[in-house]
């Protein structure tokens, strides 16, 4: 994609300090009394701040290795933090229960706790397994590697990397395939850099790749896209949604969520004007970055854009990827 996801390495990133912590908190505040949700929980770290500035906090995760985190939080804060289990797509199912939401903070994308764990294979820095699932279960990375198609893999990279090399990748893939099964990541990241070489000062060449796959795998397209219509539901007039991307193609789909005219055709002056929607969502802010201060200090952030936006009064949408330039993975037939 235009941009990394983040950085595959978190070593710089500090104590599981979130990016763009303190323009996350200005875009909720005042937060104290406010019931906030946390739809991509991690290792807690939106969570602590908010709850330390007087929220109510309601916490989502689908990724079992978090659960030490939640438990830390209900622990020292007791009530005021309910953590649920499951995914951010159905996070008004999820924390609806809890009484009248006032805001919802998605940070998209993996976690630097995840690209730490060598063997939930996200990252081609650390050597594990072929794996990428954030929930545990279903198809892995591995398989995709080992099953698709030539053509279909090349597609796959293509659309959801970006990878203009992604036939040529996929070539050397399936080569090696023929082989012997492709298992390990440090395995998929050498025939990926042999495939296409590696200039110095250049991002690893297998950046783009290990994005594309993690994106299938986890279809976190898809999930962005339910979680941004759930919010929609959820949240009633006033209520905030901020949301935290790591790169260009889902920062467009927030901002197109935000404001679907923008994605629309331009109307001629000279015809019978369209009337718009109601919109659905005001006061939507400028896309925020990292200050110097904090890309000094925490990699990560580098690639972070901020997206923020207030509820209206209109009715939420039906669910449509209709206008949200979602990318979409070309049928090889």
């Amino acid at each position: 994609m235009g941009k990394r996801s983040m950085p595959e390495t978190s070593d710089q990133a500090g104590p599981h300090r979130p990016v763009l912590l303190d323009e996350v908190l200005a875009a909720l505040a005042p937060i104290a009394g406010k019931r906030i949700v946390d739809g991509t929980f991690g290792a807690g770290g939106y969570s602590r701040a908010l709850l330390e500035a007087g929220a109510m906090v309601i916490a989502i995760d689908r990724d079992p290795s978090v659960q030490p985190f939640a438990d830390a939080l209900t622990a020292e804060f007791g009530e005021r933090f309910i953590f649920v289990p499951g995914t951010f797509s159905q996070l008004d199912t999820l924390a609806g229960p809890h009484g009248p939401i006032d805001g919802v903070v998605l940070d998209i994308g993996v976690s630097s706790m995840q690209l730490d764990q060598a063997e939930r294979g996200f990252s081609f820095m650390r050597d594990g397994p072929l794996d990428m699932r954030m929930s545990g279960v279903g198809e892995s990375a591995a398989d995709l590697v080992n099953g698709l198609e030539t053509e279909q893999l090349a597609n796959l990279l293509y659309a959801f990397g970006e990878e203009r090399k992604s036939r040529r990748i996929a070539q050397f893939i399936t080569a090696a395939r023929d082989i012997a099964p492709i298992t390990s990541t440090l395995e998929l990241a050498r025939i990926i850099e042999k495939s296409i070489g590696r200039k110095p000062g250049d991002a690893h060449p297998a950046t783009r790749s290990f994005q594309a796959l993690r994106i299938a795998v986890n279809a976190e397209f898809e999930q962005l896209v339910e979680a941004l219509f759930a919010a929609e539901r959820l949240l009633g007039e006033g209520g905030q949604l901020v949301v935290v991307a790591f790169h260009s193609l889902e920062d467009r789909i927030v901002k197109r969520f935000f404001d679907p005219e923008k994605g629309g055709p331009n109307q001629s002056r000279h015809l019978p004007q369209v009337v718009g929607e109601a919109k659905r969502w005001v006061a939507v802010a400028k896309a925020r970055k990292a200050g110097e201060a904090e890309l000094a200090g925490n990699a990560r952030s580098r690639s972070a854009i901020l997206r923020a936006a207030t509820r209206s009064d209109a009715p939420a949408r039906d669910v449509s990827l209709e206008g949200l330039s979602v990318p979409k993975v070309r049928d090889a037939s």
